[in-house]
């Protein structure tokens, strides 16, 4: 099979391995740096250029879209959906997963367990936002933060307030939601491949931290889920309309809650910490699925 990987630097571990696992298993893989792509948008025969020359038709591709392109990465990706290339994780689904407000709003109508969550703009009553999701302490997250960048944990009403107004004059998106306490600044990272969990570690935030990135010098370790667990980030996931993910789940006293789902998971710290080679599952995939013009929405949106 003809694979292509979509990544901005072929030397990132997580496109390493996916370039690894794919030649050994017998197939040609080539990584294409997404903003040099571009495309005749205008023409009836829909093609990719890069380089001067226009791409072959692959089998696959692999989209290692970073949140900071993803206007223009989800656009490339389209682009090849329309050639009848299979992908992995369609434009439309990554798009979906990229806006937290959107992604939390379809969780929550297919009944997936979240924490308590408050969206405002301009909210004539601040102090009813904070006591609508239980008061403090609550976590104040900026839409577009990535690895724990623009998240804050403010411990009192007052401190929320005083944030969620320096947020507001800066004209900045917010989500306020409750601070799951019983978590312990922990939180799980499951690795879902074609509607099954390959993977799971748990990951705990640095001593005084409370927010469990491995970016923010948190800890990582293999373990065990419960069905419960289990079943969640699958249906996280196919809500989503993704085929790779990660879902981030934390544990309370009313069973799991999603906290996020990552439309291109990193794979060191996984791979790391559980010793599985998350990289051929998902070639693995590929090779049972990839099929021409098998793309759910085929390029329409």
């Amino acid at each position: 099979m003809k694979i292509a990987i979509l990544s901005r630097n072929e030397n990132l571990y997580s496109t390493r391995r996916l370039k690894e696992a794919g030649l050994e298993r017998g197939h040609e893989v080539d990584v294409i740096d997404t903003l040099h792509c571009y495309m005749d948008i205008t023409s009836s025969r829909p093609t990719v250029r890069y380089h001067g020359q226009e791409l072959p038709l692959y089998d696959a591709i692999i989209p290692r879209i970073g949140a900071s392109i993803t206007f223009y990465g989800t656009a490339v990706a389209r682009q090849f959906e329309m050639m009848g290339t299979f992908n992995v994780n369609e434009s439309v689904a990554i798009s979906r997963s990229r806006d937290k407000l959107r992604s939390l709003q379809l969780l929550s109508r297919k009944g997936i367990g979240l924490p308590r969550t408050g969206f405002a703009c301009k909210p004539d009553k601040i102090k009813d936002l904070i006591k609508n999701v239980g008061g403090a302490p609550v976590v104040i997250k900026l839409l577009e933060g990535t690895q724990g960048i623009g998240v804050v944990l403010a411990d009192t009403n007052k401190a929320a307030e005083s944030i969620i107004e320096a947020f507001m004059g800066l004209k900045a998106n917010i989500l306020v939601q409750e601070f799951v306490k019983e978590a312990g600044g922990a939180d799980i990272r499951c690795l879902v491949v074609g509607g099954r969990v390959v993977a799971a570690m748990k990951r705990q935030g640095a001593e005084g931290e409370f927010r469990s990135n491995l970016h923010r010098g948190g800890s990582a370790e293999i373990i065990k889920l419960t069905k419960q667990e289990r079943e969640t980030a699958v249906n996280a996931a196919k809500v989503m309309g993704l085929n790779f993910c990660g879902v981030d789940l934390l544990r309370s006293n009313s069973g799991p809650m999603v906290m996020e789902v990552n439309s291109s998971p990193g794979l060191e710290g996984i791979e790391t910490a559980t010793g599985f080679d998350v990289a051929s599952k998902l070639i693995e995939f590929i090779e049972k699925n990839a099929k021409f013009n098998a793309n759910k929405t085929k390029g329409k949106g």
